[in-house]
């Protein structure tokens, strides 16, 4: 996998948003947000892991697959999960003005909708904070190659 890009949101004073996907406990995608950079509105995070993810797999839906983000999603990206059918989304805050995870908007399980996934936001959040280490160990530790199994996500919490 390539190294994440110089870091735009440096320059443009926002906040970082990245996004891994994991799949049988290996990191098989990861992104950050690129809609500045690539003057692309759907360049979101998610998005982009999603793409590498179909990519990485040879297919578009993403069972058994985990979406890790360091924000809650938006209405968008919250629908592309849902058509990926992926098994669980975590984040690590919440979004009081697009969050459609259950902020602002509850897109995601929504009672109409033919697909359901795990949504957790408490203790995975707080070690999602860690891992991605609000971005200033994430190069090191998502460039390493190691799964998250030996980062310790996946270690039981009860």
């Amino acid at each position: 996998m390539r190294p994440f890009p110089k870091l735009a949101w440096r320059r443009s004073g926002r906040s970082p948003i990245g996004a891994i996907v994991v799949c049988a406990g290996n990191i098989i995608a990861r992104a950050q947000n690129r809609v500045l950079r690539d003057v692309d509105p759907t360049a979101h995070a998610e998005i982009v892991a999603l793409r590498e993810a179909a990519k990485a797999l040879g297919n578009y839906r993403l069972n058994g697959c985990t979406l890790y983000v360091t924000l809650e999603p938006c209405a968008m990206c919250a629908g592309a999960m849902i058509h990926a059918r992926l098994d669980r989304l975590v984040f690590a805050a919440a979004d009081p003005k697009a969050g459609a995870a259950g902020s602002v908007l509850g897109v995601v399980n929504h009672a109409q909708l033919n697909h359901q996934m795990v949504v957790e936001s408490g203790f995975w959040a707080m070690r999602l904070r860690s891992c991605f280490g609000v971005f200033s160990g994430a190069q090191k530790t998502l460039t390493s190659g190691k799964s998250l199994d030996s980062l310790g996500l996946f270690r039981p919490f009860f």
